[in-house]
Protein backbone atom coordinates (compact mmCIF):
# COMPACT_ATOMS: atom_id res chain seq x y z
CA UNK A 1 0.00 0.00 0.00
CA UNK A 2 1.72 3.86 -0.42
CA UNK A 3 2.62 5.43 2.22
CA UNK A 4 0.20 8.56 1.33
CA UNK A 5 -2.63 6.59 1.78
CA UNK A 6 -1.72 4.99 4.70
CA UNK A 7 -1.19 8.51 6.60
CA UNK A 8 -4.35 10.25 5.22
CA UNK A 9 -6.06 10.62 8.44
CA UNK A 10 -2.50 11.57 10.50
CA UNK A 11 -0.98 15.02 11.26
CA UNK A 12 3.16 14.79 10.30
CA UNK A 13 5.69 16.29 9.05
CA UNK A 14 8.20 14.55 6.60
CA UNK A 15 11.67 15.05 7.14
CA UNK A 16 12.93 13.31 4.70
CA UNK A 17 11.96 10.26 1.59
CA UNK A 18 9.13 10.48 -0.75
CA UNK A 19 5.95 9.59 -0.03
CA UNK A 20 4.92 7.38 -2.57
CA UNK A 21 6.84 4.57 -1.41
CA UNK A 22 5.11 1.36 -1.17
CA UNK A 23 5.05 -0.54 1.58
CA UNK A 24 4.92 -4.11 2.56
CA UNK A 25 4.13 -4.56 6.19
CA UNK A 26 3.96 -2.38 9.12
CA UNK A 27 5.84 -3.07 12.03
CA UNK A 28 6.67 -2.07 16.02
CA UNK A 29 8.98 -5.21 16.54
CA UNK A 30 12.02 -4.57 14.99
CA UNK A 31 12.48 -8.29 14.92
CA UNK A 32 10.12 -8.49 12.20
CA UNK A 33 11.33 -5.81 9.96
CA UNK A 34 12.13 -6.84 6.33
CA UNK A 35 12.27 -5.16 3.18
CA UNK A 36 9.88 -2.55 2.35
CA UNK A 37 8.75 -2.43 6.11
CA UNK A 38 7.43 0.76 7.68
CA UNK A 39 8.62 0.81 11.46
CA UNK A 40 6.80 2.88 14.32
CA UNK A 41 9.38 4.03 16.64
CA UNK A 42 7.55 3.55 20.07
CA UNK A 43 8.76 4.61 23.34
CA UNK A 44 8.29 1.75 25.82
CA UNK A 45 8.31 1.90 29.92
CA UNK A 46 11.38 -0.54 29.08
CA UNK A 47 12.91 0.24 26.33
CA UNK A 48 12.88 3.32 23.11
CA UNK A 49 12.37 2.26 19.71
CA UNK A 50 14.27 5.48 17.94
CA UNK A 51 17.27 3.13 19.20
CA UNK A 52 16.00 0.75 17.12
CA UNK A 53 16.70 2.54 13.71
CA UNK A 54 20.15 1.28 12.38
CA UNK A 55 18.33 -2.31 12.83
CA UNK A 56 15.56 -2.31 10.84
CA UNK A 57 17.10 0.24 8.25
CA UNK A 58 19.87 -2.88 7.61
CA UNK A 59 16.66 -5.29 7.06
CA UNK A 60 15.25 -3.35 4.48
CA UNK A 61 12.85 -0.86 6.23
CA UNK A 62 12.05 2.18 4.23
CA UNK A 63 10.10 4.83 6.14
CA UNK A 64 10.43 5.14 9.87
CA UNK A 65 7.96 7.00 11.67
CA UNK A 66 9.30 8.90 14.36
CA UNK A 67 8.83 11.32 17.29
CA UNK A 68 11.78 12.88 16.86
CA UNK A 69 14.33 13.20 14.29
CA UNK A 70 16.72 10.23 13.72
CA UNK A 71 19.55 9.44 11.33
CA UNK A 72 18.95 7.42 8.05
CA UNK A 73 19.98 6.96 4.54
CA UNK A 74 18.70 9.35 2.29
CA UNK A 75 16.24 6.12 0.65
CA UNK A 76 14.29 6.09 3.78
CA UNK A 77 11.16 8.28 4.72
CA UNK A 78 11.20 9.66 8.37
CA UNK A 79 7.90 10.70 9.57
CA UNK A 80 7.57 12.72 12.03
CA UNK A 81 4.76 12.63 14.48
CA UNK A 82 3.46 14.28 17.79
CA UNK A 83 2.66 10.34 19.04
CA UNK A 84 3.74 7.26 17.58
CA UNK A 85 1.53 5.02 19.37
CA UNK A 86 -1.29 7.39 18.26
CA UNK A 87 -0.38 7.23 14.91
CA UNK A 88 -0.14 3.95 15.18
CA UNK A 89 -3.37 2.87 15.59
CA UNK A 90 -4.68 5.48 12.58
CA UNK A 91 -2.07 4.23 10.15
CA UNK A 92 -2.64 0.30 11.56
CA UNK A 93 -6.41 1.10 10.61
CA UNK A 94 -5.64 2.13 6.93
CA UNK A 95 -3.52 -0.56 6.54
CA UNK A 96 -6.43 -3.13 6.69
CA UNK A 97 -8.70 -1.04 5.04
CA UNK A 98 -10.73 0.64 8.00
CA UNK A 99 -12.35 -2.93 8.42
CA UNK A 100 -14.54 -1.59 11.65
CA UNK A 101 -16.51 1.17 9.02
CA UNK A 102 -18.27 -2.26 7.82
CA UNK A 103 -19.58 -3.67 11.63
CA UNK A 104 -21.04 -2.20 14.99
CA UNK A 105 -17.73 -1.70 17.30
CA UNK A 106 -19.24 -2.33 21.18
CA UNK A 107 -16.67 -0.86 24.03
CA UNK A 108 -17.22 -1.92 27.36
CA UNK A 109 -15.44 -0.20 29.86
CA UNK A 110 -14.67 0.03 33.95
CA UNK A 111 -13.11 -1.78 36.88
CA UNK A 112 -15.51 -4.72 36.84
CA UNK A 113 -18.09 -6.65 35.01
CA UNK A 114 -16.08 -5.86 31.32
CA UNK A 115 -15.72 -9.56 30.88
CA UNK A 116 -18.80 -10.95 31.81
CA UNK A 117 -20.97 -8.34 29.79
CA UNK A 118 -18.91 -8.99 26.79
CA UNK A 119 -20.17 -12.43 26.74
CA UNK A 120 -23.60 -12.03 27.54
CA UNK A 121 -23.93 -8.78 24.58
CA UNK A 122 -22.65 -11.43 22.44
CA UNK A 123 -24.98 -13.93 23.99
CA UNK A 124 -28.00 -12.23 23.47
CA UNK A 125 -27.38 -10.82 19.85
CA UNK A 126 -25.99 -14.21 18.48
CA UNK A 127 -29.29 -15.47 19.76
CA UNK A 128 -31.18 -12.68 17.45
CA UNK A 129 -29.25 -13.80 14.51
CA UNK A 130 -25.89 -11.55 14.62
CA UNK A 131 -22.94 -12.78 13.92
CA UNK A 132 -20.33 -11.52 16.50
CA UNK A 133 -16.83 -10.85 17.36
CA UNK A 134 -15.59 -10.70 21.08
CA UNK A 135 -11.94 -9.21 22.11
CA UNK A 136 -11.17 -9.48 25.39
CA UNK A 137 -9.24 -10.89 28.70
CA UNK A 138 -9.64 -14.43 27.93
CA UNK A 139 -9.96 -15.13 24.37
CA UNK A 140 -10.40 -13.37 21.40
CA UNK A 141 -13.46 -14.98 19.29
CA UNK A 142 -13.83 -15.14 15.40
CA UNK A 143 -16.42 -17.32 14.25
CA UNK A 144 -15.46 -20.85 15.80
CA UNK A 145 -12.05 -19.48 16.17
CA UNK A 146 -11.01 -18.93 19.64
CA UNK A 147 -7.21 -17.11 20.23
CA UNK A 148 -5.98 -16.79 24.02
CA UNK A 149 -5.77 -13.31 25.10
CA UNK A 150 -2.57 -11.58 26.30
CA UNK A 151 -4.01 -8.12 27.17
CA UNK A 152 -7.38 -7.11 27.72
CA UNK A 153 -7.42 -5.01 24.67
CA UNK A 154 -4.39 -5.23 22.46
CA UNK A 155 -1.87 -3.43 20.63
CA UNK A 156 -3.38 -1.04 17.90
CA UNK A 157 -2.24 -3.41 14.94
CA UNK A 158 -3.70 -6.47 16.65
CA UNK A 159 -6.76 -5.24 16.96
CA UNK A 160 -7.07 -4.01 13.53
CA UNK A 161 -5.58 -7.33 12.46
CA UNK A 162 -8.72 -8.97 14.47
CA UNK A 163 -10.77 -6.50 13.02
CA UNK A 164 -10.04 -7.30 9.19
CA UNK A 165 -10.40 -10.78 10.19
CA UNK A 166 -14.14 -10.58 11.92
CA UNK A 167 -15.39 -8.73 8.73
CA UNK A 168 -13.88 -11.31 6.27
CA UNK A 169 -15.65 -13.66 8.57
CA UNK A 170 -19.24 -12.04 7.93
CA UNK A 171 -19.30 -10.16 11.23
CA UNK A 172 -21.51 -7.54 11.75
CA UNK A 173 -20.93 -6.86 15.39
CA UNK A 174 -17.83 -6.64 17.36
CA UNK A 175 -17.83 -6.51 21.97
CA UNK A 176 -14.89 -5.63 23.22
CA UNK A 177 -13.74 -4.43 26.37
CA UNK A 178 -11.30 -1.60 26.67
CA UNK A 179 -9.22 -1.04 29.68
CA UNK A 180 -8.00 2.04 30.93
CA UNK A 181 -4.35 1.05 29.65
CA UNK A 182 -5.86 0.54 26.22
CA UNK A 183 -7.24 3.59 26.31
CA UNK A 184 -4.13 5.57 27.40
CA UNK A 185 -1.50 3.74 24.71
CA UNK A 186 -4.42 4.79 22.24
CA UNK A 187 -4.67 1.02 21.09
CA UNK A 188 -7.97 2.18 20.30
CA UNK A 189 -7.97 5.27 18.85
CA UNK A 190 -9.63 5.72 15.46
CA UNK A 191 -12.11 3.51 16.31
CA UNK A 192 -15.75 4.27 15.49
CA UNK A 193 -17.30 2.89 18.28
CA UNK A 194 -20.87 2.75 18.23
CA UNK A 195 -21.76 1.95 21.89
CA UNK A 196 -19.67 3.20 24.66
CA UNK A 197 -20.44 1.34 28.17
CA UNK A 198 -19.39 2.50 31.66
CA UNK A 199 -19.68 -0.09 34.05
CA UNK A 200 -18.40 1.15 37.23
CA UNK A 201 -15.41 2.22 38.64
CA UNK A 202 -13.07 1.81 42.02
CA UNK A 203 -9.32 2.42 42.28
CA UNK A 204 -7.28 -0.18 40.62
CA UNK A 205 -4.47 -0.48 38.31
CA UNK A 206 -2.55 2.53 39.98
CA UNK A 207 1.32 2.45 40.26
CA UNK A 208 4.41 3.31 38.36
CA UNK A 209 3.75 1.15 36.03
CA UNK A 210 -0.07 2.18 34.89
CA UNK A 211 -2.21 4.97 36.72
CA UNK A 212 -0.32 7.60 38.51
CA UNK A 213 -3.84 8.39 40.37
CA UNK A 214 -6.99 7.75 40.91
CA UNK A 215 -7.89 10.97 38.45
CA UNK A 216 -5.79 9.75 36.03
CA UNK A 217 -7.43 6.19 35.43
CA UNK A 218 -10.91 7.86 35.53
CA UNK A 219 -9.31 9.97 32.65
CA UNK A 220 -8.34 7.23 30.44
CA UNK A 221 -11.90 5.46 31.01
CA UNK A 222 -13.95 8.68 30.60
CA UNK A 223 -12.22 8.87 26.84
CA UNK A 224 -14.48 6.59 25.53
CA UNK A 225 -17.53 8.66 25.50
CA UNK A 226 -15.45 11.38 23.46
CA UNK A 227 -15.24 8.56 20.94
CA UNK A 228 -18.27 7.05 20.76
CA UNK A 229 -22.19 7.60 19.25
CA UNK A 230 -24.03 6.42 22.15
CA UNK A 231 -23.03 6.04 25.93
CA UNK A 232 -24.56 3.69 28.46
CA UNK A 233 -23.81 4.20 31.58
CA UNK A 234 -24.52 2.87 35.79
CA UNK A 235 -26.38 5.67 37.15
CA UNK A 236 -25.25 4.50 40.25
CA UNK A 237 -21.80 4.98 39.70
CA UNK A 238 -20.66 7.74 42.34
CA UNK A 239 -17.98 8.79 39.71
CA UNK A 240 -20.44 9.11 36.66
CA UNK A 241 -20.36 12.77 36.45
CA UNK A 242 -16.95 12.64 36.01
CA UNK A 243 -16.98 9.63 33.70
CA UNK A 244 -18.90 12.23 31.23
CA UNK A 245 -16.83 15.01 31.91
CA UNK A 246 -16.62 16.48 28.30
CA UNK A 247 -18.75 14.01 26.86
CA UNK A 248 -19.56 14.39 23.20
CA UNK A 249 -21.96 10.99 22.92
CA UNK A 250 -25.69 10.54 22.88
CA UNK A 251 -26.03 9.20 26.50
CA UNK A 252 -28.52 6.58 28.75
CA UNK A 253 -28.78 4.98 31.71
CA UNK A 254 -29.20 1.77 33.83
CA UNK A 255 -29.06 1.16 37.19
CA UNK A 256 -31.43 0.09 40.86
CA UNK A 257 -32.50 4.04 41.07
CA UNK A 258 -35.56 5.24 39.91
CA UNK A 259 -33.76 8.26 37.58
CA UNK A 260 -32.18 4.71 35.56
CA UNK A 261 -33.65 5.07 32.00
CA UNK A 262 -33.38 1.24 32.29
CA UNK A 263 -33.48 -0.18 35.76
CA UNK A 264 -34.24 -3.81 38.11
CA UNK A 265 -36.95 -3.82 40.67
CA UNK A 266 -38.04 -6.79 42.92
CA UNK A 267 -34.53 -8.40 43.22
CA UNK A 268 -34.82 -11.97 44.22
CA UNK A 269 -31.77 -14.12 45.30
CA UNK A 270 -32.30 -18.22 43.84
CA UNK A 271 -30.74 -20.70 45.14
CA UNK A 272 -30.46 -24.72 45.61
CA UNK A 273 -27.75 -27.12 46.21
CA UNK A 274 -25.07 -27.08 43.39
CA UNK A 275 -27.54 -23.35 41.65
CA UNK A 276 -27.20 -19.81 42.18
CA UNK A 277 -28.70 -17.01 40.62
CA UNK A 278 -30.89 -13.80 40.37
CA UNK A 279 -34.34 -12.87 39.12
CA UNK A 280 -35.28 -9.47 38.59
CA UNK A 281 -37.79 -7.10 36.90
CA UNK A 282 -36.56 -4.94 34.16
CA UNK A 283 -38.43 -1.15 33.76
CA UNK A 284 -37.56 0.30 30.28
CA UNK A 285 -38.35 4.16 31.57
CA UNK A 286 -36.93 6.12 28.76
CA UNK A 287 -37.31 6.74 25.23
CA UNK A 288 -37.63 3.62 22.97
CA UNK A 289 -34.18 2.51 21.45
CA UNK A 290 -33.52 3.06 18.09
CA UNK A 291 -32.20 0.63 15.73
CA UNK A 292 -28.60 0.64 14.97
CA UNK A 293 -28.59 -2.96 12.70
CA UNK A 294 -25.24 -3.50 10.75
CA UNK A 295 -25.70 -3.15 6.85
CA UNK A 296 -25.49 -6.70 6.69
CA UNK A 297 -27.59 -8.01 10.00
CA UNK A 298 -30.88 -8.65 10.47
CA UNK A 299 -33.66 -6.81 8.78
CA UNK A 300 -34.70 -3.38 10.54
CA UNK A 301 -37.78 -5.27 12.09
CA UNK A 302 -35.26 -7.51 13.80
CA UNK A 303 -33.91 -11.18 13.47
CA UNK A 304 -37.42 -12.74 13.88
CA UNK A 305 -39.30 -10.01 12.19
CA UNK A 306 -42.30 -8.15 13.23
CA UNK A 307 -42.26 -10.41 16.37
CA UNK A 308 -39.12 -9.29 17.41
CA UNK A 309 -39.42 -5.87 16.44
CA UNK A 310 -42.88 -5.85 18.28
CA UNK A 311 -41.43 -7.49 21.68
CA UNK A 312 -38.31 -5.18 21.74
CA UNK A 313 -40.53 -2.55 22.49
CA UNK A 314 -41.91 -4.36 25.89
CA UNK A 315 -41.34 -1.55 28.56
CA UNK A 316 -41.21 -4.35 31.54
CA UNK A 317 -40.45 -8.08 31.84
CA UNK A 318 -38.93 -10.54 34.36
CA UNK A 319 -35.71 -12.33 33.84
CA UNK A 320 -33.29 -14.89 35.50
CA UNK A 321 -29.93 -14.89 35.26
CA UNK A 322 -27.49 -18.16 36.43
CA UNK A 323 -25.11 -15.87 38.28
CA UNK A 324 -25.67 -15.10 41.25
CA UNK A 325 -25.50 -11.31 43.07
CA UNK A 326 -26.60 -7.73 42.92
CA UNK A 327 -23.39 -7.23 40.27
CA UNK A 328 -24.47 -9.59 37.87
CA UNK A 329 -27.65 -7.68 37.99
CA UNK A 330 -25.63 -4.17 36.73
CA UNK A 331 -23.77 -6.80 34.17
CA UNK A 332 -26.85 -8.17 32.38
CA UNK A 333 -28.86 -4.71 32.92
CA UNK A 334 -26.25 -3.25 30.55
CA UNK A 335 -26.33 -5.97 28.57
CA UNK A 336 -30.17 -5.35 27.53
CA UNK A 337 -29.48 -1.66 27.49
CA UNK A 338 -26.91 -2.74 24.84
CA UNK A 339 -29.47 -5.19 22.89
CA UNK A 340 -32.29 -2.55 23.08
CA UNK A 341 -30.43 -1.18 20.60
CA UNK A 342 -30.48 -3.66 17.88
CA UNK A 343 -34.23 -4.86 18.00
CA UNK A 344 -33.77 -8.09 20.04
CA UNK A 345 -36.98 -9.93 21.01
CA UNK A 346 -37.88 -10.04 24.73
CA UNK A 347 -37.76 -13.87 24.98
CA UNK A 348 -34.22 -13.84 23.25
CA UNK A 349 -32.81 -11.52 26.15
CA UNK A 350 -34.15 -14.01 28.65
CA UNK A 351 -33.16 -17.29 26.84
CA UNK A 352 -29.90 -15.68 26.09
CA UNK A 353 -29.47 -14.42 29.90
CA UNK A 354 -30.16 -17.79 31.22
CA UNK A 355 -27.28 -19.78 29.09
CA UNK A 356 -25.01 -16.84 28.97
CA UNK A 357 -21.49 -18.21 30.80
CA UNK A 358 -18.18 -17.02 31.44
CA UNK A 359 -14.76 -19.34 31.68
CA UNK A 360 -13.99 -18.86 35.29
CA UNK A 361 -15.91 -15.85 36.17
CA UNK A 362 -18.19 -16.49 38.94
CA UNK A 363 -18.31 -20.23 37.10
CA UNK A 364 -20.34 -23.19 38.73
CA UNK A 365 -19.28 -26.74 38.08
CA UNK A 366 -21.12 -29.61 39.50
CA UNK A 367 -19.76 -31.75 42.55
CA UNK A 368 -22.01 -32.72 44.32
CA UNK A 369 -26.50 -32.75 45.27
CA UNK A 370 -25.07 -31.34 48.46
CA UNK A 371 -23.21 -27.80 48.17
CA UNK A 372 -22.22 -25.50 45.37
CA UNK A 373 -18.85 -25.15 44.20
CA UNK A 374 -17.49 -22.49 41.93
CA UNK A 375 -14.70 -21.48 39.41
CA UNK A 376 -13.80 -17.33 40.18
CA UNK A 377 -10.91 -15.05 38.99
CA UNK A 378 -10.92 -13.06 42.24
CA UNK A 379 -7.47 -12.51 42.64
CA UNK A 380 -7.13 -8.65 44.63
CA UNK A 381 -8.87 -7.97 47.89
CA UNK A 382 -11.16 -6.01 45.94
CA UNK A 383 -12.83 -8.34 43.92
CA UNK A 384 -12.65 -11.36 47.05
CA UNK A 385 -14.37 -8.90 49.16
CA UNK A 386 -17.31 -8.16 46.20
CA UNK A 387 -17.68 -12.15 45.97
CA UNK A 388 -17.50 -13.18 49.10
CA UNK A 389 -20.00 -10.54 50.22
CA UNK A 390 -22.25 -11.01 47.43
CA UNK A 391 -21.92 -14.89 47.89
CA UNK A 392 -22.83 -14.52 52.10
CA UNK A 393 -26.17 -12.84 50.94
CA UNK A 394 -27.41 -16.36 50.32
CA UNK A 395 -26.91 -17.60 53.57
CA UNK A 396 -24.56 -20.42 52.92
CA UNK A 397 -23.98 -23.12 55.77
CA UNK A 398 -20.57 -22.14 55.93
CA UNK A 399 -18.79 -20.13 52.91
CA UNK A 400 -15.20 -21.80 51.85
CA UNK A 401 -12.59 -20.00 50.39
CA UNK A 402 -9.58 -21.90 48.44
CA UNK A 403 -7.09 -19.26 47.31
CA UNK A 404 -3.13 -18.41 46.64
CA UNK A 405 -1.60 -15.44 45.92
CA UNK A 406 1.12 -14.88 43.15
CA UNK A 407 4.36 -14.28 43.21
CA UNK A 408 6.93 -11.55 42.32
CA UNK A 409 3.69 -9.49 43.29
CA UNK A 410 2.99 -7.18 45.92
CA UNK A 411 2.72 -8.34 49.43
CA UNK A 412 0.25 -5.99 50.51
CA UNK A 413 -1.99 -7.77 48.05
CA UNK A 414 -1.47 -10.82 50.11
CA UNK A 415 -2.08 -9.60 53.47
CA UNK A 416 -5.37 -7.52 52.09
CA UNK A 417 -6.95 -10.69 50.67
CA UNK A 418 -5.96 -12.82 53.68
CA UNK A 419 -7.49 -10.18 55.76
CA UNK A 420 -10.81 -9.80 53.49
CA UNK A 421 -11.12 -13.83 53.45
CA UNK A 422 -10.67 -14.06 57.40
CA UNK A 423 -13.60 -11.78 58.18
CA UNK A 424 -16.09 -13.29 55.70
CA UNK A 425 -15.30 -16.82 55.34
CA UNK A 426 -16.29 -19.39 57.76
CA UNK A 427 -12.75 -21.55 56.44
CA UNK A 428 -10.45 -20.41 54.31
CA UNK A 429 -8.11 -23.02 52.33
CA UNK A 430 -4.62 -21.07 51.74
CA UNK A 431 -2.84 -22.50 48.90
CA UNK A 432 -0.89 -22.09 45.96
CA UNK A 433 -1.31 -20.13 43.08
CA UNK A 434 1.47 -18.63 40.23
CA UNK A 435 4.49 -18.76 42.44
CA UNK A 436 6.64 -17.76 39.86
CA UNK A 437 10.37 -17.09 41.53
CA UNK A 438 9.14 -17.31 44.85
CA UNK A 439 8.62 -20.00 47.12
CA UNK A 440 4.99 -20.45 47.62
CA UNK A 441 5.39 -21.71 51.54
CA UNK A 442 6.53 -17.72 51.79
CA UNK A 443 3.82 -16.50 50.22
CA UNK A 444 1.47 -18.53 52.00
CA UNK A 445 3.21 -17.06 55.34
CA UNK A 446 2.30 -13.54 53.96
CA UNK A 447 -1.60 -14.74 53.53
CA UNK A 448 -1.35 -16.39 56.98
CA UNK A 449 -0.40 -12.65 58.05
CA UNK A 450 -3.37 -11.34 56.99
CA UNK A 451 -5.62 -13.88 58.21
CA UNK A 452 -4.37 -13.54 61.70
CA UNK A 453 -5.21 -10.25 61.91
CA UNK A 454 -9.50 -11.66 62.08
CA UNK A 455 -11.25 -14.62 63.88
CA UNK A 456 -11.20 -16.16 60.64
CA UNK A 457 -10.61 -20.57 60.58
CA UNK A 458 -7.98 -21.37 57.77
CA UNK A 459 -5.82 -24.22 56.74
CA UNK A 460 -2.93 -24.48 54.51
CA UNK A 461 -2.12 -26.70 51.78
CA UNK A 462 0.43 -26.02 49.72
CA UNK A 463 -0.78 -28.06 46.48
CA UNK A 464 -3.28 -26.77 44.80
CA UNK A 465 -4.59 -29.84 43.81
CA UNK A 466 -4.45 -31.39 46.68
CA UNK A 467 -6.49 -28.17 48.25
CA UNK A 468 -9.13 -28.60 45.95
CA UNK A 469 -9.32 -32.12 46.77
CA UNK A 470 -9.80 -30.92 50.86
CA UNK A 471 -12.66 -28.58 49.54
CA UNK A 472 -14.52 -31.35 47.99
CA UNK A 473 -14.40 -34.13 50.30
CA UNK A 474 -15.28 -31.97 53.28
CA UNK A 475 -18.13 -29.96 51.58
CA UNK A 476 -21.12 -29.79 54.08
CA UNK A 477 -24.71 -29.26 53.13
CA UNK A 478 -25.61 -26.06 52.36
CA UNK A 479 -22.17 -25.01 51.89
CA UNK A 480 -20.56 -22.73 49.21
CA UNK A 481 -17.06 -23.30 48.31
CA UNK A 482 -15.15 -20.97 46.00
CA UNK A 483 -11.75 -21.25 44.07
CA UNK A 484 -10.71 -17.75 43.66
CA UNK A 485 -7.82 -16.39 42.03
CA UNK A 486 -7.13 -19.00 38.73
CA UNK A 487 -10.37 -18.33 36.86
CA UNK A 488 -10.12 -19.23 33.31
CA UNK A 489 -6.09 -19.55 33.45
CA UNK A 490 -5.31 -22.95 32.33
CA UNK A 491 -1.65 -23.06 33.93
CA UNK A 492 0.52 -22.05 37.35
CA UNK A 493 3.67 -20.15 36.47
CA UNK A 494 6.72 -21.56 38.22
CA UNK A 495 9.71 -20.35 37.67
CA UNK A 496 9.61 -18.78 34.32
CA UNK A 497 7.21 -22.05 32.88
CA UNK A 498 3.90 -22.66 32.63
CA UNK A 499 2.93 -25.92 33.80
CA UNK A 500 -0.71 -27.03 32.50
CA UNK A 501 -3.14 -26.50 35.59
CA UNK A 502 -6.87 -26.00 34.83
CA UNK A 503 -9.09 -26.53 37.98
CA UNK A 504 -11.62 -28.01 35.77
CA UNK A 505 -9.40 -30.58 35.17
CA UNK A 506 -8.28 -31.04 38.11
CA UNK A 507 -11.79 -31.50 39.96
CA UNK A 508 -12.42 -34.13 36.83
CA UNK A 509 -9.44 -35.88 38.20
CA UNK A 510 -10.41 -35.85 42.37
CA UNK A 511 -13.90 -36.98 41.17
CA UNK A 512 -12.80 -40.03 39.43
CA UNK A 513 -10.14 -40.94 42.08
CA UNK A 514 -7.04 -39.66 40.17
Amino acid sequence: MELKKLLEHVSYSCLQGPLDVEVKNVINDSRKAEEGSLFFCIRGAVTDGHKYVPDVVAKGAKVLVVEEPVVAPGDVTVIQVEDTRYAMALISAAYFGYPADGMKIIGITGTKGKTTTTYMVKSILESAGYKVGLIGTIEVIIGDESIPAHNTTPESYTIQEYFRRMADAGCQVVVMEVSSQGLMLHRTAGIPFEIGIFTNIEPDHIGPAEHASFEDYIECKSRLFRQCRLGIVNADDAHLETILRGHTCETESFGLSEGADIRAENLQLVSRPGYLGIAYHVVCAGKQAEGTKPAAGPDSEGAHGGRAAAEARADEFDVEIDIPGKFSVYNSLTAIAVCRHFRVAVDDIRKALKTAKVKGRVEMVKVSDEFTLMIDYAHNAMALESLLTTLREYHPHRLVCLFGCGGNRSKLRRYEMGEVSGRLADLTIITSDNPRFEKPEDIIADIVTGMEKTDGKYITITDRKEAIAYAIRHGEPGDIVVLAGKGHEDYQEIEGRHYPMDERVLIREILEGR
